[in-house]
């Protein structure tokens, strides 16, 4: 895209940054009207950026990877709206048991609205070669809830602990999307009886079992099955 059409697509006086950021949660918001009858895939990157209002350049500024920029997008505003609904607790859980459950709990609501376009994400996200895409969304998401819990960790407790809570996320977000949300606490409250001893938290969990769980999750999630 040229600056002059850059240029032209803003306000005058308007920041840059803050017209792509709008721009983008336009999109994103268009995109989620239409996933639930296009899918997650190009196409609705474009017909998103159509019904934005975006000409084939702006999309292309914005958009550059498509349907993988929207779904890092979606993921990012769930992750911000958890965090709105955190930071409004008075007061906060003391426990980091409670903390962990009140942060996976905040997700999950964040996510509710949007389960039907989440569907048709997973069903992307569950391509081999988007696997990388979907353990980085959820790791963000990991660590984004143990830095409101208060972790400062930068030994390898760091990665281990955000490898647990990515499987806890994941799977209890399936588990939510499928059967509800009293079967949801469930899975979540045993989840976090399993792993709260310390030896078991610096264990962790290896790579490939966290990708395995992210797979699973992420099929449970597109065909929405207890």
């Amino acid at each position: 895209m040229s600056d002059k059409t850059a240029e032209a697509s803003q306000d005058p006086g308007q920041d840059p940054g803050d017209w792509a950021d709008a721009a983008e949660q336009r999109v994103l918001d268009e995109a989620l009207r239409l996933a639930p009858r296009l899918g997650w895939n190009p196409g609705l990157a474009r017909a998103a950026a159509v019904a934005a209002g975006l000409n084939a350049g702006e999309a292309q500024l914005l958009l550059p990877q498509g349907p993988r920029d929207l779904a890092a997008l979606l993921s990012r505003r769930h992750d911000r709206a958890a965090l709105a609904a955190l930071g409004a607790l008075s007061p906060p859980p003391a426990k980091i048991r409670d903390k962990i459950r009140a942060g996976v709990i905040a997700r999950l609501d964040a996510a509710r609205q949007d389960a039907e376009a989440l569907r048709k994400l997973a069903a992307f996200l569950a391509f081999p070669t988007h696997m990388p895409l979907a353990l980085t969304l959820v790791w963000e998401s990991a660590d984004a809830l143990w830095r409101w819990a208060g972790d400062t960790a930068t030994d390898e407790n760091h990665y281990s602990k955000r490898a647990i809570l990515s499987g806890i996320l994941v799977s209890t977000l399936a588990v939510d999307m499928a059967s509800g949300r009293e079967s949801a606490l469930k899975h979540l409250d045993g989840r976090i009886d399993n792993v709260m001893a310390f030896e078991k938290w610096k264990a962790g969990i290896k790579p490939m079992n966290l990708a395995a769980e992210v797979a699973a999750a992420l099929a449970r999630m597109r065909y929405g099955r207890g």
